[in-house]
């Protein structure tokens, strides 16, 4: 009977990932990421064989941790959101130059449309940045399939590989066919580790090796399983990863005679396409995410010839694609079953009823009031929620760890009072150099960790600097008179307002750290109680 199981596309890559022989899963939380690493800590395999799975401080520790498992010789994967690759990006194109020993994945899921983030990059540039190999699974079952490949392909090349999935590949379940698990790596330290040390002479024969390595990475990706051709005439499509199954939906049922060139490993085999150019009079590139293949097969078969997809129009520019855009794009009409329905109401998302960050916003609202030329750096968590109605509290949300940063040049430029909204797993993530930068230049701003004691943004996983906030601060330097600890009821409100008030008319850098357990992890902590007394 096979072992079949219903998944994820973010589970079959864990169970792909343990079954491959994985030996560390290294993380920092991010949707559509997240339950990769979730799965990882709960399941009995990966606990019976102590895989280590603790979530990470940021991405770049991550990366950096997984590096120092495959030095071991063991396999490692790290798992991030397209955003994520920013911060890991020092770490990760280095790694290209160092090698690997142990294999080594990075898996980077994107968000096209921006459900929960902020750009629409595509971590694809980041694998042809760093001239490593990139697979992205069209289905669950290559999701599974695909990880121990994945693995087999960088202890072979030596190289780290990027496993790219999207939104919807990472939130929609199939059935995967499972096999057997594979052994873990013994521990085998690398024992000419020369190549590790990227002096410059070092370096600079490096990254000779990693350009002489390019045409295998080529030939690989030529004979991979999860590509495949089929020769038509007239119209050819190019499809990758998720969108193949879009294209094969489209067609379904029709008398069509589309060559189809189905990509999930990259490099684009060359060959395939310039035949698909001397068969075919256009191709379109159906690609989820910004038009990296399209621009790579312009390249390749030169100005003369129609290549069209979003770069041109044929498919949306922004936004992920889906089944109906998918079939006008290829003439067809489909019924719309992805759209909107016109009757339904926007309902943005708000704080949880009770969350302590609605009383901060609160009090910061009443305190800010009697300063019109107030500014607040707002940060990346579930309080950034606080810039929409009815605390409208954030004037700024750029990236992870900005707040401070941003709120210190602010108040480099004159802005009084400039306060700096920041969560507690962002602090430890991002922000922790910027309040340095802050103390370092004695800048006038007032920072505010919102502390709920989780990563409440992506579920309630663990905050790295829980208990740890004041210590952290009175590390970096902030004026022990200046770290105030505030509990944000109703009831504490004129406490909140006078310590708010008071630390905006201090002169220097002060920190104000209100503590309350995030509602939905005290909900589900009473729950787990009260079901183990029954």
């Amino acid at each position: 009977m096979e072992n079949k199981r219903l998944l994820l596309g973010d589970e079959a890559i864990a169970i792909g990932a343990i079954h491959a022989g994985l030996s560390g899963v290294y993380a920092y939380p991010g949707t559509p990421s997240t339950e990769i690493t979730e799965f990882i800590q709960t399941d009995p395999t990966a606990l019976e064989r102590k895989i280590r799975s603790r979530w990470c401080t940021n991405e770049k520790t991550a990366m950096e941790a997984a590096l120092g498992m495959s030095y071991a010789g063991k396999r490692a994967l790290v798992c991030m959101k397209h955003v994520g690759m920013n911060v890991c990006a020092d770490a990760f194109v280095n790694s290209a130059i160092t090698g690997i020993n142990g294999g080594l994945v990075l898996l980077a899921a994107d968000d096209p449309s921006m459900h929960s983030s902020q750009n629409e990059q595509d971590s694809r540039f980041y694998g042809k940045f760093a001239m490593v190999p990139i697979m992205e699974p069209s289905n669950q079952q290559e999701c599974y399939d695909m990880m121990q490949e994945a693995f087999s392909l960088s202890e072979t090349l030596k190289l780290p590989v990027m496993m790219r999935v999207v939104t919807r590949l990472a939130h929609s379940r199939a059935a995967v066919v499972m096999g057997t698990a594979s052994e873990q790596n013994s521990f085998n330290p690398d024992r000419n580790p020369q190549h590790w040390v990227l002096l410059p002479a070092i370096a600079r024969r490096q990254y000779i090796s990693l350009i002489e390595k390019q045409p295998q990475i080529a030939d690989f990706s030529d004979k991979s399983r999860f590509n495949s051709y089929k020769k038509g005439n007239k119209l050819g499509i190019i499809a990758c990863g998720i969108a193949y199954n879009y294209v094969m939906e489209a067609i379904s049922g029709r008398n069509t005679e589309y060559a189809i060139l189905k990509v999930s490993q990259y490099p684009v085999p060359t060959e395939a396409v310039k035949d698909m150019a001397a068969t075919c009079d256009s191709i379109i590139v159906v690609e989820d995410g910004q038009p990296v293949v399209e621009q790579d097969v312009k390249a390749m078969v030169g100005a003369g010839f129609r290549i069209e997809g979003r770069l041109t129009g044929r498919l949306p520019r922004t936004g992920e694609l889906n089944p109906d855009n998918v079939a006008s794009a290829l003439g067809f009409v489909n019924e719309s079953e992805f759209s909107q329905a016109g009757n339904i109401s926007a309902r943005p998302p708000q704080l949880c009823n009770g969350c302590g960050h609605r009383d901060v916003y609160a009090a910061l609202g009443q305190v800010l009031s009697a300063y019109p030329t107030a500014r607040v750096f707002g940060d990346i968590g579930c309080y950034t929620l606080g810039a929409l109605p009815p605390f409208k509290a954030l004037d700024s949300t750029v990236d992870m760890g900005a707040s401070i940063t941003m709120a210190k040049g602010a108040a480099d430029a004159g802005v009084f009072p400039s306060i700096a909204v920041i969560g507690d797993s962002t602090f430890t993530h991002s922000g922790m150099t910027g309040l340095l930068d802050a103390v370092n230049d004695n800048a006038n701003i007032t920072v505010i960790i919102s502390d709920n004691l989780t990563t409440g943004m992506t579920g309630g996983q663990d905050s790295a600097g829980t208990n740890k906030f004041e210590a952290i601060c009175l590390g970096l330097g902030v004026d022990p008179d200046h770290v105030k600890v505030v509990v944000p009821i109703p009831q504490n409100m004129p406490l909140i307002t006078d310590t708010i008030r008071k630390e905006i008319e201090y002169q220097g850098v002060s920190v104000i750290i209100p503590r309350r357990e995030c509602m939905q992890t005290l909900n589900r902590r009473l729950r787990k109680a009260k079901a183990e007394k029954k």
